[in-house]
């Protein structure tokens, strides 16, 4: 940190500068001893824990297809919307183990799992799926009932007399 910089030009040649430029963060592959990549999904109460490995395309959630899991077909679309925004339909086998909260919780927690696995098992598809807001944890929960209200905002009917 010896050098001093007097001008605009000094930046520009300065190993600091280069140093700041190269400093960008560098995602590589994470995969276990089996050859799968594993991340956790929330949502809501809902927790996924996900497993992605190389397949035919088979999504299975608690030991059942999804489409068995998930009878509904909007649920169903949300649960593929990251493969396919990754157009990676029928390239891995998806294994997840839902927990806690509703089924729509639970759609977005399988899904939000679905996107951390694919960047943690091909890293390059990190922009699409953040570009498509899979990769951030919907933060939203219902509010708690406070005491002295009928629900969390709700008040009981007011009377004059």
């Amino acid at each position: 940190m010896a050098d001093t910089i007097n001008s605009l030009e000094d930046l520009g040649t300065s190993t600091v500068a280069a140093a700041v430029v190269n400093d960008a963060p560098v995602h590589v592959q994470k995969l276990d001893k089996e050859g799968r990549a594993y991340a956790t999904g929330k949502r809501k109460n809902a927790i996924a824990r996900v497993w992605i490995k190389p397949g035919a395309g088979k999504i299975t959630v608690n030991g059942k297809e999804f489409n068995a899991f998930f009878a509904r077909p909007v649920l169903q679309m949300v649960l593929q919307q990251p493969i396919v925004a990754a157009s990676r339909v029928e390239q891995y086998d998806v294994i997840a183990t839902v927990s806690g909260g509703g089924l729509s919780g639970q759609a977005g927690a399988v899904r939000h799992g679905i996107s951390k696995a694919l960047t943690y098992f091909e890293p390059e598809l990190r922009s699409v799926l953040k570009a498509g807001g899979f990769l951030t944890r919907d933060s939203r929960v219902v509010e708690r009932k406070k005491y002295g209200k009928a629900k969390a905002r709700k008040s009981f009917q007011f009377s004059k007399r």
